[in-house]
């Protein structure tokens, strides 16, 4: 936990002490997709085997739930384990009462295929294929097969939204019996939705951050809680000095960043609206790019969090939208100046990560106290590993 301050203070508590060590009136924003059991193993009649990793839907999509649900056919952008192995024809899996999944390349991408799955079971989505067929894609740290009980423990257990290959594993730790233990403190929740990719996975190899493709990644969230934010915001500009609106705190980088690109998206309508020649944006065009938050608009131009969330609940509205659907590459960084959030509650990522990025931009630059502390006291890192709550460092505001 980190305290905000000019002093690190670094303190130990179990998850089940959590209502402890947040304010009353916190409101916990958690990451509620699904894993998918999005790698398929097929056998050649050779007897080499062909791996099918799933990453996202073909851009004729316009999102995860949509291609997900379809019936009979999909195409889908994947990775090919063995791809040499596999130059001409279709493969085959044999699955449930003598139904067949087959893929066929239909098209090679930058970095990986387009695949076009189709089965014989007219009554089943994608989805449900996927559930008969796939396996759970555990972190290749992991360095293990999967094993019966990863299928229900590689899950948060309020996820709804199928679509990700990784889970948002900060989320792990949340159980039903904490969150009654939060909700007597007034600690509220609420949902919104990112897809994790498998670019969580791509490590920084580049020598400059700014040569670093981030990955995009679908997000979903409701209009009633963009509003709920944006009332948040405006009682905050509203209250008198000493009181404080909700405290808004991310289960995970990945709620973070969705909460994060909730701003820029805004900020963005802003921009178009008093850009006389600029077109109208779309839903199409929403999109927040790589490096939006630090090329937008000179910092001394940005709108406030309130005026930058009305504008977009006032878009989403002038649309009859009841939920925002788009893709976020949001990349943040130290230097970065954070817009909503006020705390993270995260695992302990590995080096050259963009995830150990964002702590460092959180911390202000201040992270390694903390994962020194965390490699003295014998933690466990990553996704089946203890966690930590790091309060935003005042100056990263």
């Amino acid at each position: 936990e980190r305290l905000v301050g000019s002093e690190m203070c670094i303190r130990d508590r179990t998850y089940s002490k959590l209502d402890e060590v947040l304010p009353s009136n916190t409101l916990l924003v958690h990451n509620d997709t699904k894993v998918v059991a999005a790698r398929l193993f097929f056998t050649k009649e050779s007897g080499s085997v062909i791996e099918i990793f799933c990453l996202e839907p073909a851009s004729i999509y316009k999102d995860i739930t949509t291609a997900m649900l379809a019936k009979k056919q999909v195409l889908w952008g994947c990775l090919i384990g063995g791809a040499k192995k596999w130059k001409e024809g279709s493969l085959q899996i044999k699955y449930g009462n003598n139904h067949t999944l087959t893929a066929t390349k239909h098209s090679t991408l930058n970095d990986s295929y387009l695949i076009q799955f189709e089965w014989d079971n007219e009554v089943q989505s994608f989805a449900e294929v996927l559930e008969a067929v796939g396996n759970i894609p555990l972190p290749p740290y992991f360095n293990r097969a999967v094993e019966s009980n990863d299928k229900e423990r590689y899950q948060t257990v309020y996820a709804v939204a199928e679509g990700s290959v990784a889970a948002p594993t900060a989320g792990l730790h949340f159980t039903p019996a904490l969150f009654k233990t939060l909700s007597e403190k007034n600690i509220t929740k609420e949902f919104v939705t990112l897809h994790v990719g498998a670019g969580t996975f791509k490590p920084v190899k580049a020598a400059r951050m700014e040569e670093h493709e981030m990955h995009a990644e679908f997000i979903d969230v409701r209009t009633s809680f963009i509003q709920l934010l944006r009332d948040n915001f405006i009682l905050h500009e509203q209250t008198m000095p000493g009181q404080n609106a909700k405290k808004i705190v991310a289960v995970g980088t990945t709620s973070l960043r969705t909460l994060e690109s909730l701003y820029w998206i805004g900020a963005k309508i802003i921009a178009a609206n008093s850009n006389s020649n600029s077109a109208p944006l779309t839903v199409d065009n929403l999109a927040v790019e790589q490096w939006d938050p630090y090329e937008l608009m000179p910092q001394n131009e940005l709108p406030s969090t309130a005026a930058a969330l009305d504008a977009l609940c006032s878009w989403l509205n002038q649309n009859k939208l009841e939920r925002l659907l788009t893709k976020t590459q949001i990349i943040i960084a130290p230097g970065y100046r954070f817009k909503i959030v006020d705390g993270l509650i995260t695992n302990f990522h590995q080096p050259q990560s963009t995830l150990l990025l964002l702590v460092a931009a959180i911390t202000n630059g201040n992270w390694k106290p903390i994962y020194q502390y965390a490699l003295e006291n014998n933690f466990r890192f990553l996704s089946y590993g203890d966690g930590c709550l790091i309060w935003l460092d005042p100056f990263a505001r």
